[in-house]
């Protein structure tokens, strides 16, 4: 059931949505995109450092988990849920386990983090952030109504609509079908192109990816034909909400704890390096690759890069309670361009199969690179004329 029902999720991530011009998607996105794959491929490439290195060799642990941190803390319960079918079928079926069990650890360990982040800034005369006041325990966010708010340009479905559940179901039917059509005919490009000469991967990636890019088809089409009207974002969240609740009580219902058991100094030690990372993303290279208002910002990456979209949405709100700093808006433009590839993306999917096709180690060479790119292209276009710590 998680499988089917995190391809629900991806499927609706775009419907409903006005993709804003490429030009307002670089100037707002661009700095929280760069900074996000910063710490997405550089999740990988600690991650396999440590397979390579510790996890492998001392442990015997498959090296695939070398892919865990990504899937797991970017990705989030969903993801790990949705990608069981590929673990049990390249012969690591206890990663899916270890990815719910790193992806509850990231969540929790996340929002306690970052609400030590928000509370320290307030009170640090070094850091400037929206927030006057640190936050209190009687403070009491809605998750639901947080990632509602999402800040695009969202449309509301039409008074006439009949039956508005039944509509935006279809809908997301009609994004899952385009999605599997999509993935079906990679499938046959790879099978009788370059698929006999390198091994193929096509056939190991699941549908929840495909489903994505299939709802942006989708949406495309809506809004070129003028009937992106009927479709309310809202409903389609719920929709999604739903789903991702369910895939989160069946996968950790679900969840091994015996797998966990077994491999639970690889899970520590796996969660302490990524949790690092992400530290480090934040203190030392947020502040120099977001030219403006980089806590606000950052604090919504760092979020969703250790557990999901909603938890980096709550902790840009308690950042900043009153939307002053334009964070919501840069967020959501970054996971235009962000979403489609990370954190449950395409190259998520990729990830497992290629770690088998090409090695580990050439997968660390390749986000290694991608990790220093990223930093470099952030750094140099985006970083702040002069950069003082903490502003």
């Amino acid at each position: 059931m998680p499988g089917i029902l995190i391809s629900f999720v991806f499927a609706g991530m775009f419907l409903g949505k006005r993709v804003p011009p490429a030009r307002e998607i670089w100037r707002m996105g661009g700095p929280q995109a760069l900074l996000g794959y910063t710490m997405s491929f550089g999740q990988y490439a600690v991650g396999l450092m440590v397979a390579l290195w510790i996890l492998s060799p001392l442990l015997q642990v498959n090296p695939l988990s070398g892919v865990l941190l990504e899937v797991s803390f970017s990705g989030g319960h969903g993801t790990a849920a949705g990608l069981a079918k590929t673990f049990t079928e390249l012969g690591f079926p206890e990663g899916q386990d270890l990815a719910l069990g790193l992806a509850t650890i990231g969540l929790i360990a996340g929002v306690m983090l970052g609400t030590i982040f928000v509370n320290y800034a307030v009170r640090s005369a070094a850091i400037t952030i929206a927030r006057e006041e640190p936050a209190s325990e009687e403070e009491h966010y809605d998750l639901t109504a947080i990632q509602d708010n999402e800040n695009f340009d969202t449309k509301t479905a039409s008074d006439t609509t009949s039956d508005p559940l039944t509509l935006h179901l279809g809908l997301v039917a009609v994004a899952l079908i385009l999605g599997e059509l999509l993935r079906r005919l990679l499938i046959l490009f790879e099978h009788y192109t370059y698929g006999p000469l390198t091994g193929e991967i096509m056939p190991y990636v699941p549908l929840f990816p495909m489903a994505m890019i299939g709802g942006a088809i989708l949406q495309a089409i809506l809004t070129a034909s003028g009937k992106d009207r009927h479709v309310s974002r809202e409903l389609i969240n719920r929709i999604s909400g739903v789903s991702l609740d369910f895939i989160i009580v069946a996968a950790l219902s679900t969840m091994s704890l015996a797998s966990i058991g077994k491999h639970w100094a690889a899970v520590v030690i796996l969660a302490v390096t990524g949790l690092a990372w992400m530290v480090f993303c934040f203190w030392v290279l947020a502040p120099r690759m977001l030219p403006d208002r980089w806590f606000e910002k950052a604090i919504g990456d760092f979020g969703q890069g250790t557990g999901m979209v909603a938890s980096g949405l709550l902790m840009m709100r308690i950042a900043d309670p009153k939307s002053k700093s334009g964070a919501f808006e840069a967020f959501g433009c970054k996971q235009l361009v962000f979403e489609p590839f990370l954190g449950g993306g395409i190259i998520t999917a990729l990830a497992l199969p290629l770690c088998v096709h090409v090695g580990p180690f050439a997968l660390l060479v390749f986000f290694g690179t991608a990790t220093l790119v990223s930093i470099v292209l952030g750094i140099l276009l985006f970083r702040p004329s002069a950069i003082t710590p903490g502003k």
